[in-house]
């Protein structure tokens, strides 16, 4: 009877293993908590993937070190397709900030398989509209007089905006005092009471502040100017060397078989032109800049370059 039943067992599990990917749910973590980039885009991402499926997808937050606990995650499940993450720009930043301050880092960029890039948005550089500084220029001008004295808030040590005013500050020639908090909220929270002097947040957070009248924009960290904010000059055109995005993009584990590679990045495709996917992104105010392929393993080279030699100068942080 024994016998039998193993040899059932062994049959249902070749007819399992047989089937065509996917045969059962995908999870997409979220390496933050609810309400951030990541979960707002792997949500509504995870709905059209799985009608594209005919699978059920579901996105489970796993937050903690910044990103760090749920990267780290990933790093370690199955390389079967099951186990996915949309991860922001931090992934890159963690590993560097981790050797450099003589941490072993939980996980490497060479444990991920890159699916695809779904958003890149710029960070845009906000100063009460109230404030002194009516261009960028007027506040580097005071920042050189009077280093240290402008305070400025970040999501937290080595985060996406307290990375990106690293760079800014390493091209402009500057100091400026640095106050973290723990997360992207908290910080606009903070420059909306007046705790601090400016702040960095992506557009889609910043237009509805800037439509207001509270705030003004003296700068993007874009290549090129952002779409919605044509107004707004770019860092570099106003001769600052400083390239900056958050991004949300899907990653598996390394080890990914080519074959389930290929399908997510096909079903990738389908779900950034799907109306349902591009509705929930425009109500963020953030566009869709999806890349897979050679064309986004070039995007995640040079930004995690860019990215860690400017941890790397910023150097140990407390």
């Amino acid at each position: 009877m024994r016998l039998v039943a193993a040899a059932v067992l062994a049959v249902l599990c070749a007819v399992a293993q047989a089937q065509p990917y996917p045969n059962r749910p995908i999870t997409i973590i979220s390496p933050f908590p609810p309400g951030g980039i990541s979960d707002l885009t792997a949500r509504p991402f995870a709905a059209s993937m799985a009608k594209f499926l005919g699978q059920s997808v579901v996105v489970e937050n796993k937050a903690g070190a910044g990103g760090a606990v749920g990267h780290a995650y990933v790093a370690r499940a199955n390389a079967d397709g099951y186990t996915l993450m949309m991860a922001l720009s931090s992934i890159a930043i963690i590993p560097v900030a981790d050797e450099v301050n003589g941490r072993q880092p939980t996980y490497q960029m060479s444990d991920f398989t890159p699916i695809a890039l779904v958003s890149a948005d710029p960070t845009v550089l906000m100063a009460p509209a109230g404030s002194k500084w009516k261009t960028l220029k007027d506040l580097v001008a005071e920042a050189k007089a009077n280093p240290g004295k402008i305070t400025y808030s970040s999501s937290g040590l080595y985060g996406t905006t307290h990375t990106c005013f690293e760079m800014f500050q390493q091209a402009a020639g500057i100091k400026l005092l640095h106050v973290p908090y723990k997360g992207g909220g908290p910080s606009m929270a903070a420059a909306l009471s007046g705790e601090v002097m400016i702040t960095a947040q992506s557009p889609g957070v910043a237009n509805p502040h800037v439509k207001s009248g509270k705030f003004r924009l003296l700068g993007s960290w874009g290549g090129k100017r952002t779409p919605a904010l044509p107004d707004v000059p770019t860092l570099r055109e106003q001769g600052y060397d400083a390239e900056f995005y958050i991004w949300a993009a899907l990653f598996a584990p390394k080890g990914l078989p080519a074959d389930i590679a290929e399908r997510l990045r096909s079903v990738s495709r389908q779900v950034a032109r799907d109306a349902d996917f591009g509705k929930a992104m425009g109500g963020m105010n953030t566009p869709i800049d999806y890349r897979d392929g050679a064309e986004f393993r070039a995007f995640l080279d040079a930004d995690s370059k860019r990215l860690a030699e400017v941890i790397r100068k910023m150097g140990k942080t407390q």
